[in-house]
């Protein structure tokens, strides 16, 4: 298998966000990316500049970043061309792996507008080597810079960053470095693509927790009535668990449960709910093998949400007892 470390430049609507076009905020304009065989040995390389289609001017953030300009890119190749050429080049047998997950959600949403979505089946597994490295250099919560990555590693700055092709030859000299053991287990998944039956949901186990992608949902509300998402199960011995403190929401997307296993002891519940581009709804669920002061924040978490509820109601009875004695 090869693994190929890709990055992409971008623009965006030149004239604010009220102006751009909602199927395809982010426009390609250039793809760099590196081969590297099972090794995780450098043995090829992909460049190729995009000629715009949606936004003709350029933005000047992107100007700024990149440092192309109008005529060059016209020159470029047709992005339904360059990205055929580019996933033929990819071959077959491999893994695509990007510096944090936006870049490889953006190329499928630019494949999507050009109607070559199927060019590349989904929901995908890939190495997000911001996340690895995180894994295995820092704490595993952080998410650093490329370049904050490459001095702390000692990696001479042979190249200029953010052009495609040179950020994807740091990202590959970074992956590289890093324990392939964590390289190979903490992979991530991309749900762009996301899974929409039940036959198609997925379940993945890593060490310290389990991950469950659902199905597709009409409505926010069903999720939570779904039995499988809103058991507690412990992913260490498959026994289900009675909840200390049951799913409450935290904004407007995530949910939070406490659950104890008799055996493992604490997990922490965590459902993301995401919306398609469809206008329906699917579950990111995670349950997590966690020490007491993880378990303890979960509890505080809950208190204040209560406290705030409270207020709330508080100032709302005040508010009619002043309406009332006008």
């Amino acid at each position: 298998m090869n693994y190929i470390v890709f990055d992409l430049e971008w623009n965006q609507c030149p004239y604010g966000k009220d102006q751009e076009n909602e199927r395809i905020p982010f426009e390609i304009l250039e793809i760099g990316a590196v081969k590297l065989n099972e090794n995780r040995e450098m043995t090829d390389q992909y460049h190729v500049l995009i000629q715009p289609r949606v936004y003709r001017k350029l933005h000047h953030r992107t100007k700024e970043i990149i440092r192309l300009d109008m005529k060059e890119l016209e020159q470029g190749v047709p992005f339904y061309k360059a990205v055929r050429q580019f996933l033929s080049w990819c071959g077959q047998d491999c893994r695509f792996c990007t510096w944090g997950n936006s870049d490889l959600t953006e190329l499928q949403r630019n494949m999507k507008y050009y109607g070559i979505l199927q060019l590349l089946a989904g929901p995908v597994i890939f190495c997000d080597v911001q996340k690895l490295f995180s894994l295995d250099k820092e704490d595993g919560e952080s998410r650093k810079s490329l370049e904050y990555a490459v001095d702390a590693l000692g990696l001479e700055k042979q190249r200029d960053f953010h052009r495609a092709l040179s950020d994807a030859w740091y990202t590959a000299r970074i992956f590289a470095a890093i324990d392939p053991e964590i390289a190979d287990t903490f992979t991530s998944i991309d749900c762009f693509q996301n899974p929409r039956g039940k036959k198609d949901e997925i379940h993945v186990i890593y060490p310290g927790y389990e991950k469950h992608i659902s199905r597709e949902f009409d409505t926010r509300e069903e999720i939570l009535e779904d039995r499988e998402i809103a058991a507690s199960r412990c992913f260490l011995c498959g026994k289900n668990m009675r909840k200390k403190i049951r799913w409450f929401a935290s904004g407007g997307k995530n949910y939070y449960c406490l659950a104890r296993c008799p055996r493992h002891g604490w997990l922490k519940g965590k459902i993301r709910v995401k919306r398609t581009d469809q206008g329906k709804f699917f579950a990111v669920k995670t349950m997590k093998l966690v020490e007491e002061e993880e378990a303890q924040q979960v509890r505080d978490r809950k208190e204040e949400l209560k406290k705030k509820r409270r207020e709330k109601r508080r100032q709302e009875r005040k508010r009619e007892k002043e309406r009332a004695g006008r």
